[in-house]
């Protein structure tokens, strides 16, 4: 499985490059009120305005820093009702991939799952360390959906308008 790889602080996590339509640079987004913290916005993609999630911001807590490797990864998202959205992830030090066959992911077991973060997946090890997978599918809680992604659904008119 090839995997894009991320930081949040000093761990790494990685995303199935399946998942991952591309990456592109940290753009700015128009706040979304009333909506989670780790929600930084909306913005602009290709004439459909899209919602972003920031990583770090869900993860750790802090929002993501400004660094040159700070990216958006454009993922399709399969909502609840198996219909496919863009969706951006923001992450910090975006900058590799990684190839392991699907045995090489262990299982975390009973004592780490968080029923608060269900995306946090299994675990890899590699000569960098420790890296978790992030489950795409879990991202999103029940009460996310209809709000977040109903966003991804409207589109810009060609004005350009924001």
């Amino acid at each position: 499985m090839l995997m894009l790889l991320f930081y949040v602080g000093d761990n790494i996590y990685a995303l199935d490059s399946s998942h991952v339509v591309e990456v592109i640079p940290r753009v700015v987004v128009r706040k979304v009120h009333h909506v989670p913290d780790y929600v930084s916005g909306l913005f602009n993609y290709r004439g459909t305005i899209v919602p972003v999630i920031d990583l770090c911001h869900l993860i750790q807590g802090k929002p993501s820093q400004s660094y040159l490797s700070t990216r958006i990864i454009m993922v399709n998202y399969i909502g609840k009702d198996n219909t496919k959205h863009c969706l951006g992830l923001m992450a910090e030090r975006v900058t590799e991939t990684l190839n392991k066959p699907d045995s090489a992911l262990m299982d975390t077991g009973t004592p780490l799952d968080v029923d608060e973060a269900p995306y946090l997946g299994e675990m890899i090890m590699d000569e960098k360390g420790m890296i978790q997978r992030i489950r795409l599918e879990y991202l999103l809680l029940d009460s996310q959906h209809k709000y977040l992604l109903a966003a991804g659904n409207a589109s810009i008119d060609d004005t350009g308008d924001n």
